[in-house]
């Protein structure tokens, strides 16, 4: 289980900063209009993912629950990234596929 939760915080994490980044430079794009949806999975995934990070560390009864939400916004972060042909969208829907698959082995645990 040790094991399985360290997984799951380092995908997590890697999640979060994907989506910070991707949002970051979506708002550089010319179109900015155009990606607006993504940005708008980008921060919720990436304040999710924030967030699942802190109730890990406080061993919060509410983690599996926050896990189940976790995977349906990596689920929506990454088809709305896959969408898009920018670096920074294919880097973070590979961030969120891989997130989603961590917390799922997890919550399988």
């Amino acid at each position: 289980m040790v094991q399985a939760k360290e997984k799951l915080i380092e995908k997590v994490m890697a999640c979060q900063k994907a989506c910070e980044h991707c949002f970051d430079r979506c708002l550089q794009e010319e179109d900015v209009k155009m990606m607006a949806e993504c940005i708008r999975t980008d921060r919720d995934c990436a304040d999710i993912c924030g967030m699942v990070v802190s109730f890990s560390h406080r061993q919060s009864p509410l983690l599996d629950e926050l896990i189940a939400l976790c995977i349906k916004a990596c689920d929506t972060c990454a088809s709305e990234c896959e969408q898009h042909d920018h670096d920074h969208c294919k880097e973070c829907a590979k961030a969120c596929r891989e997130c989603e698959a961590a917390c799922k082995e997890y919550l399988a645990v």
